[in-house]
């Protein structure tokens, strides 16, 4: 894979991604010796903790100014100055300024969970792929759990996938209760596409945590955050048996690249037309937190 390509629903054209860790991750996943060290060490926990602590550093907040030019983020947008920022996990972790993510009013809409590029699944009966055509991931390896596999296996699938750059803050697509969140451990490989098209079934055994949403829009969403190489931990905000507001913050990522995964029932959303036709081209939508994600059915 030369280039990841996706299309940006706000400039309406194809672009090119320009990926932090470039060559790092093409040795890795390309290479005898990378893939050697990706199942001796990259995948293991002990390196993203220590590559997370490293982040925990004061000194790493010099990288911050760069960064910020380099991938030609908004500072606007941040909830706090630049300088405030004590080492470069808290910048990677930031808040927003409300005003810069506003949440899509219309009732029956849900919304995007997270900053990123995603890909959707109309019908995971019917499933002709993610990244490369007729390869997808496991439901029920993805879920732990036969029944719950079963209950939607005609459900549809939302993937947004957030890149180091992004925005790493997750929020919740609908109005509704949430369950507790349900941990299940795994190991930590890369979420770009540079790797997940060689196996797409990292996204079912990479760490993760599960929480079902109670909506009365939508029935009862399942709401996955994955884990992947360098993300320190994934830290949930919300408080389990509490109503939340669509769009409301529901936790976010320490540093690295990551993924969260919407599983609605069986006929309950309508996925926005671009989005589906970008998807059906094996083509990610970048989107952000809050904008429209499809209508109940």
């Amino acid at each position: 894979m030369d280039e990841i390509v996706y299309y940006d629903r706000y400039r309406k054209e194809n672009c090119v991604e320009k990926v932090y860790g470039d060559k790092a991750l093409r040795w890795t996943y390309g290479t005898v010796a990378g893939r050697i060290s990706l199942n001796l060490l990259v995948k293991r926990a002990l390196f993203s903790h220590w590559y997370g602590w490293r982040m925990d550093r004061p000194a790493t907040r010099q990288k911050i100014p760069a960064f910020i030019q380099d991938y030609q983020l908004d500072a606007s947008e941040f909830a706090r100055d630049v300088d405030e920022f004590a080492n470069f996990n808290e910048f990677f972790f930031r808040e927003l300024k409300p005003s810069a993510r506003p949440i899509d009013p219309d009732p029956a809409a849900a919304v995007f969970p997270a900053d990123g590029r995603h890909l959707c699944i109309p019908d995971l009966s019917q499933a002709d792929g993610l990244f490369v055509k007729g390869e997808t991931f496991d439901l029920g390896s993805l879920l732990k759990d036969p029944a719950l596999a079963d209950r939607y296996a005609n459900g549809s699938l939302l993937l947004s996938r957030l890149c180091p750059v992004d925005y790493h803050r997750f929020h919740f697509p609908a109005a509704g209760v949430p369950g507790p969140t349900r941990l299940i451990n795994g190991p930590l490989y890369s979420v770009n596409p540079i790797a997940l098209c060689q196996n797409i079934q990292i996204l079912a055994t990479n760490k993760r945590c599960i929480t079902e949403l109670e909506t009365e829009a939508f029935g009862t969403v399942l709401v996955l955050e994955i884990g992947a190489t360098c993300v320190g931990s994934i830290c949930q905000t919300y408080t389990s048996g509490t109503e939340v507001a669509k769009g409301s913050e529901k936790g976010y990522f320490r540093f690295g690249g990551s993924s969260t995964i919407t599983i609605f029932p069986a006929g309950r959303i309508r996925f926005d037309q671009d989005l589906i036709e970008n998807s059906q081209q094996h083509r990610e939508l970048y989107a952000r937190v809050g904008d429209h994600l499809g209508t109940a059915s």
